[in-house]
């Protein structure tokens, strides 16, 4: 998602060329309709692909491709990889070092966290400005591009997967109920609010008569569980649970009729920014400038710990200090925000203006 933006900036500098996106398998929904490109190849990166011998497979028919620029903007070793035995004319990114003897130009990742070390102990240095302006860098350093074009965060889906998602909706709610998204799950532990937390704010949404809907994949379905079971309207004809059903297109055509998501640091929080969703997310672990949700009118609400952000995926404190970071953003404080979205946008993403340039989220210090 967080790409996009630089696909948009390609086409306006080159509406000839022919444009290609490589993406994993299980993410082709978030671009492969993207209409600034013309191919989205796909690497099944967790499944067929990931063995050594079908990987060299997969470089061997990029090559016949005879790319004359490739761009890499993942730091990894797969990505660094592909991009190093593309066979292309340039190739210029990101990249690890063992592979970045065969790049034409090399940047560096300005987002991303660095770890120091000195003697024994290391050092976490969070990235200093978000990662699609990193991107732009990219562009204009090692590409050449003068005039960049950023219209945000852009995805477009099928038909079918609108219709799909427009249909469940209306199996589930009233055309006319409000419906807030939930996204409790993230990768990291630590960049979960606290399941409890989450409970109390699906309770309060719902005896003022708004619906409530919990997103998210499998891996989510059992923090789902244990979060709903913590609430006192659990049985609300109101309270609606997706996690699991979705593709990552009919979430993007669900989200269209919500009217505010209520999110942590994860994936999906960007489709959301994609689809024009207001967004109120809180960060823990979490460096604040590298990955806020890249829209003004979304509300991101920091840790008050001084150990944020650690980027660590399991907190090491004990006890009542075990994701304090989380503990202390309070359900007070994301409610007080959350209301200020809902007045001041209150309809259906799909409904609301997208304001293009305005992309610096509120950003408020609890």
């Amino acid at each position: 998602m967080l790409a996009t933006p630089v696909l948009t900036t390609l086409r306006k500098n080159f509406p000839s060329a022919k444009i290609s996106m490589l993406a994993d398998k299980k993410l082709a929904d978030l671009v492969q309709f993207n209409k600034n490109i013309d191919e989205c190849i796909l690497i099944d990166k967790k499944g067929t692909d990931n063995n050594f011998f079908n990987f060299v497979k997969f470089i061997f028919k990029l090559r016949e491709k005879n790319f004359d620029l490739v761009i890499n903007l993942h730091r990894n070793e797969r990505a660094s990889a592909i991009a190093a035995f593309s066979g292309a004319k340039k190739i210029v990114g990101y990249s690890k070092p063992l592979f970045s003897i065969f790049f034409t130009k090399v940047l560096p990742n300005p987002s991303i966290a660095r770890h120091i070390k000195n003697f024994f102990s290391t050092k976490y240095v969070p990235g200093t400005q978000h990662q699609v302006k990193s991107h732009f860098d990219v562009l204009q350093n090692a590409v050449g591009i003068e005039k960049i074009f950023d219209n945000g965060l852009e995805m477009w889906i099928d038909n079918s997967a609108k219709k799909s998602a427009e249909k469940t909706f209306l199996e589930n709610f009233s055309a006319d109920t409000k419906v807030i998204a939930f996204n409790i799950g993230a990768s990291w532990i630590t960049k979960r609010w606290i399941d409890d937390y989450f409970a109390k704010c699906a309770d309060i949404l719902i005896s003022r008569g708004y619906g409530v809907a919990f997103l998210g994949g499998t891996m989510d379905e059992k923090i789902v569980a244990e979060c709903i079971s913590k609430m006192q309207e659990k049985n609300s004809p109101l309270l609606k649970i997706f996690t699991g059903k979705f593709s990552l297109a009919e979430l993007a055509g669900f989200l269209d009729k919500c009217v505010l998501m209520l999110t942590t640091d994860s994936g999906p929080m960007h489709v959301g920014v994609a689809r024009n969703i207001p967004i109120v997310t809180m960060f823990g672990a979490s460096p604040v400038p590298g990955f806020y949700p890249y829209d003004a009118k979304d509300i991101l609400i920091k840790s008050p710990e001084p150990c944020h952000p650690c980027g660590k995926h399991i907190c090491p404190r004990e006890g009542e200090e075990n994701l304090a970071c989380m503990k202390k953003i309070p359900i007070e404080v994301v409610m007080k925000y959350v209301d200020e979205l809902l007045k001041n946008f209150g309809q259906p993403a799909e409904k609301i203006k997208k304001i293009y340039g305005e992309y610096k989220c509120k950003v408020v210090e609890v």
